[in-house]
């Protein structure tokens, strides 16, 4: 395969460290002057730290929030289908941003969660997919990554939980966590 060509990255499992391993990727690829876009399916309406740092990595790195926030949890005060809507006006932003050439890796930020609650078919990210510009990579992360599609993927990395501070009653830290 020609090392000019893009590959299918997935980050999935229980673990915590998928979103923050496609952003190693993304401080790897700047500093090689690419163009890295990452579209964040689920999150979208609490200040995580990401939202800063990105704004430093620009113009090479552009972060879009696009969901409504964790289903069902917390604060949830949208309903499932303002959160569909939202996954799937993602999906398009997606194949316009990647028709367009314009960025080298593209990251799916949570978008196999986006699946396994049902906001996005198995379908609808194959063919996503299945239009990459050969040179583009994409990264997709979420737990609960279809067999579908990770037999298409050309490297797929589980996070595997053993031990986690919320099982001892620690909450979220800020910085570690968000």
């Amino acid at each position: 395969m020609d090392s000019d060509n893009g590959i299918v990255v997935i980050y999935t499992g229980k673990g915590k460290g998928k979103t923050t391993a496609a952003l190693g990727i993304v401080l790897r690829a700047v500093g090689h002057g690419f163009k890295v876009l990452m579209i964040q399916f689920i999150k979208g309406e609490w200040y995580y730290g990401e939202l800063s740092s990105a704004k430093r990595l620009t113009p090479e790195f552009e972060m879009i929030a696009a969901g409504k926030g964790f289903i069902g949890i917390l604060d949830d005060d949208h309903d499932f289908v303002e959160h569909r809507k939202s996954a799937e006006d993602a999906l398009i932003l997606a194949k316009e941003k990647m028709i367009s050439k314009e960025y080298d890796i593209i990251i799916l930020d949570e978008i196999n969660y986006a699946i396994n609650l049902q906001l996005l078919s198995i379908n609808q990210v194959l063919e996503l997919i299945k239009i990459r510009p050969k040179q583009t990579s994409i990264v997709l992360t979420g737990n609960y990554a279809p067999d579908e599609i990770i037999q298409v993927a050309d490297l797929v990395t589980e996070m595997n939980e053993i031990k986690h501070p919320y099982q001892q009653g620690i909450k979220a830290k800020r910085g570690i966590d968000y």
